[in-house]
């Protein structure tokens, strides 16, 4: 199992720090509902990435065979998912706002104010499984545990880390609210501000540096 949390740890640290979900939950965190909204989007990244990466375990073990060590598939899969985090990357720094440009924000931020918790973890399943970076991040992250062991326990609980690191950066906002209440309005603010600011910035070194571990780790397994 260590194996398998070491090859998909990095990975889960770029999910941890992908700005535009800690945005939104900022955001649930100063709206009117926040403690329920604030926890509802927590659980329902959770769930999102959980059943994402269980998703692409089960499929991993379907087409794993019965010998020993890693199979050719999981090395051809990790060099076209780390291509893809490259072109990715490319297009995250190509989009990234010119100096003195306010970036363009998403219109589900407007709304936010408005959520239910139902509609908190909705967005939170959305950003954290199926918008593109994420998705492709989170399965990187899954294929990487498939890669490095077969057995069901030591996935299950090389992906339970997974998850729970991948969820550092969206329990932070939160536990700061609890911790400071009306007082971390501020802080939270200014972190949105930043985030939103340099998401284009963040996301493409990110995925630079996780897409060419993702080719190097594919090449070397060959």
């Amino acid at each position: 199992m260590g194996a398998a949390i070491g090859q998909s740890l990095p990975i889960a640290v770029g999910v941890l720090i992908s700005p535009m979900p800690i945005v939104a939950v900022v955001l649930m965190l100063v709206s009117r509902k926040a403690t329920a909204n604030g926890f509802s989007f927590l659980l329902g990244w959770i769930v999102g990435i959980a059943a994402l990466g269980s998703i692409v375990l089960l499929v991993a073990g379907a087409a794993t065979p019965a010998e020993s060590g890693p199979p050719t598939w999981a090395s051809v899969v990790k060099i076209v998912l780390g291509v893809l985090l490259l072109l990715l990357a490319f297009k995250q720094w190509r989009g990234r706002p010119r100096a003195g440009v306010a970036p363009e924000t998403p219109r589900w931020m407007s709304a936010i104010d408005a959520f239910t918790p139902v509609k908190a973890f909705g967005l939170a399943v959305l950003l954290g499984a199926v918008n593109p970076k994420n998705l492709l991040l989170v399965v990187s992250g899954a294929a990487a545990i498939a890669a490095a062991t077969s057995q069901t326990g030591e996935q299950l609980g090389a992906l339970a880390v997974f998850v729970v690191v991948a969820s550092v950066g969206v329990a932070a906002p939160v536990v700061i609210y609890l911790a400071m209440g009306a007082r971390a309005a501020t802080l939270l603010d200014e972190l949105k501000t930043w985030m939103i600011q340099n998401n284009a910035v963040i996301m493409a070194v990110l995925l630079l540096v996780l897409g060419a571990k993702m080719v190097g780790d594919g090449i070397a397994a060959l």
